[in-house]
């Protein structure tokens, strides 16, 4: 069964989600029954799924918070404030049980214990009625203390069909007290005429222990009307033995399990996933898209077919064919290789799912007082970029909560809601995916940014910044301006992180703000780590590769606009800013075809808000190029983020911008830029 491990934890994280996303949804003033019954089958179906691979810790757990959601979905008892709060608790503490199980630790139940009795308090002091007897039952007696029950389980044929599993029903059992079972195989037709799936079985049942009936009709709850169910409760004084008692339960699996037909939905599910636990990952991809993919494989077969028959007994009357074949072949090959990258392309909605939840913690934390707004849900990027974009967003959107957003009283006095707004947006411009994160709070103060960078050393009191660089020295390590420390901002190691992390996806991130209006952070992203958008360039005789979203523009340099400093440091005038220059054969120490920046054209090329102009010899091509990890298959290189093989066989190393700036030792301080503007004498062709 261990081969099935993964899906189970992958499928109960998901009903995990649903239920989160749904209680944050709900109105406790006006219950929506449909949003109640969604949680309880997402509930359902985790406890049914850790029952039937032994997981009892999550199925135990999960029974009472199911139950409480049962009595509200039969109207029987409201929801307070607590409730929610207390099931939202406990979807956390079930998201940290199964990170345990999927470790292959034993989970720490304290917390677990103690969220079940809350929920046990809970429904002692619920007006919630007896439930009524399942079909069959005889009445407990009034005398006399219940020491066991009798059960007769017979299922209709169907039961495999809708999807339950009588043997998953016999674990829950096992669950509440010592069992014995004997299964009927009267039924059974002969091999010729057996149906894969129906069930023929009917099974009677030993329960010892001093079991609820309730709890036993609980277990049988989602089949009482596909099946005859009878529970004869027993009086004779024989000792109960413990619940928990696991030498006991355990071997009801091997006594039912042979008899019993696999559901056919199990063994769908054996087709889904193989493989360690540990080691395996998988995406869930549409039908659509995996028919899509095999009507392109298919032309790309007849294509190749055709080629080949044209390469038998080759005449130059045929190349026009042969040049059309080819033709055909690469149109194929982009699409093919279009349509496989689409089949790691989710929904940014993965990534935004986690936030309404946030936002509501910690603005009650706060005391504040927020709503958040999303946009661009079904916005698509490459799996592995939003499994990495997650922790940056979490800072940006944690830091808008804490810095941003003000009181509700300061809004007020400052003629503004008392509700404040955050404000997650993504849409795609070009190849790229930009995510923004807005909020309508006070926005970031520049002179107090800028006070605080002069007393941290970061720049000197007389150095001319514009509001654009003052704002991004928030990115600086170990820069904060808040007053005090707390769990949420204040220590400084947050905003640095986000850039760093944002930067090694080859994208970046801008900050706009207005003081007292608010502050938007854009995000850019390729929408693949696979594929790059590249300028190859010549340089001393070698091919390198700039990723096309770090260019701002490629230029031929005129000398009358380049000065030089102190140190050697070159810098370049563009219309009203200076730019350092990098001479790349320099720092790559290669032989340039000439060194003259007469006849040399220049990239200029951003990081962040740095920008840089990098002196090549000649401008090539664009193009898409695969992406090679240097680290996998080498060893890091600073300055060079991967490699690819172009058309002609050689290898092309792409640049990292970043890496490169730290390499030249290229720092763009704003006194150096400025200076020249006060004193044209200094500059020198």
């Amino acid at each position: 069964m261990s081969q099935f491990h993964q899906v189970f934890f992958e499928e109960s994280l998901e009903g995990l989600d649903i239920m989160e996303k749904h209680l944050l949804a709900l109105d406790i003033a006006s219950i929506d029954l449909e949003e109640i019954n969604t949680i309880f089958r997402a509930a359902h179906s985790i406890k049914g799924g850790a029952g039937t691979f032994g997981f009892m810790q999550v199925s135990n757990f999960t029974h009472v918070l199911e139950t409480l959601l049962d009595e509200v979905r039969s109207e029987k008892r409201g929801l307070s404030k607590e409730d929610v709060n207390l099931l939202l608790q406990s979807v956390d503490c079930l998201r940290t049980m199964m990170d345990c199980l999927q470790a292959e630790s034993e989970p720490d139940l304290a917390e677990a214990k103690a969220l079940q009795a809350r929920f046990e308090a809970a429904l002692a002091g619920g007006d919630a009625a007896a439930a009524p007897a399942s079909a069959g039952s005889e009445p407990v007696p009034a005398g006399g203390s219940i020491t066991g029950w009798q059960i007769q389980f017979r299922p209709e044929t169907h039961i495999l069909r809708t999807g339950n599993e009588p043997l998953r029903l016999i674990r829950e059992l096992a669950a509440l007290g010592t069992v014995e079972v004997t299964a009927s195989c009267e039924a059974l037709p002969e091999v010729e005429q057996l149906v894969p799936e129906d069930c023929y079985l009917h099974w009677e049942i030993e329960l010892r222990g001093g079991v609820d009936k309730a709890a036993i009709e609980e277990v049988f709850e989602w089949v009482e009307d596909d099946c005859e169910l009878v529970l004869v409760p027993r009086l004779a004084p024989e000792p109960a033995m413990p619940a928990a008692d696991k030498s006991a339960a355990e071997p009801v699996a091997a006594t039912a399990a042979a008899p019993i037909p696999a559901a056919s939905g199990t063994a769908a599910v054996a087709e889904k996933k193989t493989g360690t636990p540990k080691e395996a990952a998988s995406i869930r991809v549409g039908i659509d898209k995996i028919d899509s993919l095999i009507n392109m494989v298919g032309e790309l077969v007849i294509t190749q077919s055709m080629l080949g028959q044209l390469g038998k007994d080759f005449q130059m009357d045929r190349l026009v064919n042969l040049q059309e074949g080819l033709a055909q072949l690469e149109h194929h090959t982009r699409e093919l290789q279009e349509r496989v990258m689409s089949i790691r392309m989710v929904p940014i909605s993965f990534a935004f799912s986690r936030f309404p939840r946030l936002v509501r913690d910690l603005s009650s934390t706060l005391g504040k007082n927020i709503q958040l707004l999303m946009e661009g849900e079904n916005t698509e990027l490459d799996k592995t970029v939003m499994e990495k974009i997650g922790d940056p967003l979490v800072h940006l959107v944690r830091n808008s909560l804490d810095h941003g957003i003000e009181m509700p009283d300061v809004r007020a006095a400052n003629g503004k809601p008392e509700t404040g707004s955050i404000t997650l947006s993504a849409y795609h411009q070009g190849g790229n995916i930009l995510i923004e994160i807005i909020d309508d709070g006070g926005g970031l103060k520049t002179d107090v940014i800028r006070n605080k960078a002069v007393q941290k050393g970061l720049i000197k009191e007389g150095d001319r910044l514009s509001k654009e660089q003052v704002n991004d020295l928030i990115f600086r390590p170990g820069f904060s301006t808040a007053e005090k420390l707390s769990d949420i901002s204040g220590r400084g190691v947050g905003m640095d992180v986000v850039r760093r992390n944002i930067q090694a996806l080859n994208g970046s991130v801008h900050v706009h703000s207005e003081e007292g209006k608010g502050s938007t952070f854009t995000i850019a992203l390729p929408l693949t780590l696979a594929i790059l958008d590249g300028q190859l360039i010549e340089c001393g005789g070698e091919t390198y590769i700039f990723p096309l979203i770090s260019i701002v523009e490629s230029i031929q340099i005129d000398t009358r606009m380049v000065s030089r400093v102190a140190a050697g440091c070159e810098l370049f005038r563009l219309r009203e800013e200076y730019v350092p220059i990098i001479r790349l054969y320099d720092v790559f120490n290669v032989e340039p075809r000439s060194r003259s920046l007469d006849d040399s054209l220049m990239v200029v090329v951003e990081s962040g808000t740095e920008k840089v102009g990098v002196v090549v010899d000649d401008l090539l091509a664009q193009q898409q190029v695969v992406i090679k990890s240097l680290e996998d298959n080498y060893e890091p290189v600073k300055g060079v983020s991967g490699a690819t093989i172009l058309g002609d066989g050689t290898v092309a190393l792409i640049l990292d911008i970043k890496g490169l700036i730290e390499m030249a030792g290229v720092r763009q301080f704003a006194s150096q830029k400025n200076m020249f503007a006060e004193d044209p004498g200094n500059q020198a062709a």
